[in-house]
């Protein structure tokens, strides 16, 4: 059995402790967390109610493949892998916030951005696990941000598309087509606002680097 972390080790106790969903789950996740306490596989599993091949296998199974081989659905293999346009849409959609794409929801969840992202055609499939490992090596996490100011503007959506586009060229990330410029210019234009902050969690880039062009700042003058 491989050393687990903290946060895997957290983990492991919610789904143990919370008891819902799959019985299959909860299993596994016990085999797992005995297993990482230094219990032999033998004790396991007759603590489990199963062979000790089976402990093993889901022991296996976890070392290899992390908390996707937890899940009843779980089949085993390598985990797919990614293009890079692929990784910079999922990496700039879990930066994004659920509103900005018609959702009613405060901010994404493993579940609900994988599900968005496969419904949107991102990418065909992705795991809860596959996920979270290509947000965290595109080193964005979920962390408390800074109050900000949501845009009303009916034109928001659109005006931003273009702003990051344009970004997107000024970096080299994508090659200008017909009558698009080569060289962006940026010039500031600051208005009055009605200042109105709301604490919040979401994903972000780690290391403070994480400036979404959605979110407004507030600053004391």
């Amino acid at each position: 059995m491989r050393e687990i972390d903290d946060d895997e080790g957290r983990r492991l106790l919610r789904i143990i402790r919370r008891g819902s969903g799959s019985v299959v789950t909860w299993r596994r996740a016990q085999m797992v967390l005995l297993s990482a306490q230094g219990l032999p596989v033998a004790k396991i599993a007759e603590v489990t109610f199963t062979s000790a091949d089976r402990v093993r296998d889901v022991i296996h199974n976890f070392n290899t493949d992390g908390f996707d081989s937890l899940y009843p659905k779980y089949k085993g293999g390598r985990p797919k892998t990614f293009t890079l346009p692929e990784r910079r849409e999922i990496k700039k959609i879990a930066k994004s916030t659920p509103a900005e794409h018609g959702l009613p929801l405060s901010t994404w969840s493993l579940t609900k951005l994988a599900d968005f992202l496969v419904a949107e055609g991102v990418v065909d499939d992705i795991s809860h696990e596959g996920l979270r490992i290509v947000l965290r090596e595109e080193g964005v996490s979920f962390q408390r941000l800074k109050t900000w100011k949501a845009s009303r503007d009916p034109d928001y959506a659109a005006k931003k598309a273009r702003v990051e586009h344009l970004y997107a060229i000024a970096d080299g990330e994508v090659i200008p087509e017909a009558g698009e410029p080569e060289v962006v210019f940026c010039i500031d234009e600051f208005g009055p606002l009605n200042l109105m902050p709301h604490p919040g969690r979401q994903w972000a880039e780690r290391g403070g680097r994480h400036k979404d062009p959605h979110l407004k700042t507030s600053r004391r003058p």
